[in-house]
């Protein structure tokens, strides 16, 4: 069983993950019209991929006796300037939620919910690399520069970071 305050704070990672979700649709949709196919491509990856990692913690929170919530999201930007601002966006805001799943590990260990800790040590593993290829983006934006050729070659290449994502398990 899930204590209140564990399920509480679950149920604030559900939506962090969904609104995560929405940010990264967003920011495709943005690069689909300016004809940036693969950007486009990543980034609705990347979105499913943020799906998955709140429906986990859906079936997580219900399958230990609590019940997850849906809650209402923000409405995420529609415009982002440039790809390095929306690159910069993205690297964000993986910090941020980073910061939040240590926030939820620290609750855990508070409350001496071993358990819960266990599950979200995946989610803390996940987020050392999304930070780190939100990092490596950035790092080839910069030696691009403001080169168009270079953007057009990007745009092809970052098809290849885009991986399949699994069925939604525990």
């Amino acid at each position: 069983m899930l204590s209140p305050i564990i399920e509480k704070a679950l149920n604030e990672q559900i939506r962090v993950e969904a609104q995560s979700s929405q940010i990264y649709l967003s920011m495709a949709s943005w690069a689909e019209v300016l004809g940036f196919e693969g950007v486009a491509q990543f980034m609705y990856a990347h979105s499913d991929e943020e799906r998955m990692h709140m429906l986990k913690l859906v079936k997580f929170v219900n399958e230990r006796g609590g019940h997850a919530k849906v809650s209402a999201l923000d409405a995420p930007p529609v415009e982002f300037g440039a790809f390095k601002e929306m690159f910069q966006e993205l690297f964000n805001h993986e910090v941020h939620v980073s910061a939040c799943i240590n926030d939820l590990i620290d609750i855990c260990l508070q409350e001496k919910d071993y358990a819960t800790h266990n599950f979200l040590q995946w989610y803390v593993s996940e987020q050392i690399e999304e930070e780190a290829l939100a990092r490596n983006i950035l790092d080839k934006i910069k030696l691009i520069g403001d080169d168009k050729g270079g953007f057009y070659l990007f745009d092809n290449d970052i098809k290849q970071l885009i991986t399949a994502v699994p069925p939604v398990q525990q």
